[in-house]
């Protein structure tokens, strides 16, 4: 059996006793039936891992005694998603979860030319992201951002590679062909792609537009494909 992975983003280094927040306790004590003495581990979310055991398990205030802690350094490669919004939420949540998985740095929602959405759920979208994170027992939460419009969201960014995949004509860079640096910022449309005037602004801000094949992939399916390309395990 695995040992119960929790997020606490209150718990810091040097703690040698914790309370669980309620949510935690109620999944703790009445889902998984723990029990005094028994092991789970806790991230924060900003790289620590602590290992602890149950002192006194309540389903709102369960106490844990800290054995250990260890600090995991992030990644070495920094992938910043910049995505444009969909109207489907199913699907903007599936990629939210799958792109946390893969081990994302920030995602960067965007209001483009063709986004149509109603309302952005920042609340549930972090609790998706801190769900993936947990079920794929990672230290480091993305960052997720509130939207930006597409202009101003291309127009200060630092990163060493910017790129941007689109399905209009001209010329683009096979993904499979780029080295991927450690620092890259890879832009993916909404439902309609992005517009040709956005095009043209990210390469008058020197991003590199770049190809996923021949054919046409929807928003998340392109997103999680370039991410599987250009991420370094």
């Amino acid at each position: 059996m695995s040992i119960p992975y929790f997020y606490e983003p209150s718990i810091v280094a040097g703690q040698t006793s914790f309370t669980l927040n309620e949510i935690s306790s109620k999944h703790c004590v009445q889902v998984l039936r723990m029990q005094e003495n028994q092991r789970v581990d806790i991230t924060n979310g900003v790289g620590y891992l602590f290992e602890a055991n149950i002192l006194s398990a309540h389903k709102k205030n369960t106490i844990v005694q800290i054995q250990s802690e260890k600090y995991i350094a992030p990644a070495a490669q920094k992938i910043t998603l910049g995505i444009g919004l969909l109207k489907n939420l199913t699907r903007l949540e599936w990629l939210l979860e799958k792109a946390t998985e893969m081990g994302i740095y920030e995602i960067m929602p965007l209001i483009c030319e063709h986004t149509l959405f109603e309302k952005f759920k920042l609340e549930r979208f972090q609790n998706i992201l801190q769900s993936a994170m947990i079920q794929s027992q990672q230290v480091w939460l993305p960052l997720l951002g509130t939207p930006v419009k597409f202009k101003e969201a291309i127009q200060d960014q630092k990163q060493a590679q910017k790129l941007i995949a689109h399905c209009e004509a001209g010329d683009k860079l096979d993904i499979k062909k780029i080295e991927a640096s450690t620092d890259c910022l890879l832009l993916i449309g909404p439902e309609g792609d992005f517009s040709q005037a956005e095009i043209e602004l990210a390469l008058s801000h020197h991003f590199q537009a770049i190809h996923l094949g021949p054919t046409r992939l929807r928003t998340e399916t392109a997103a999680l494909f370039a991410l599987s390309v250009l991420k370094k395990f």
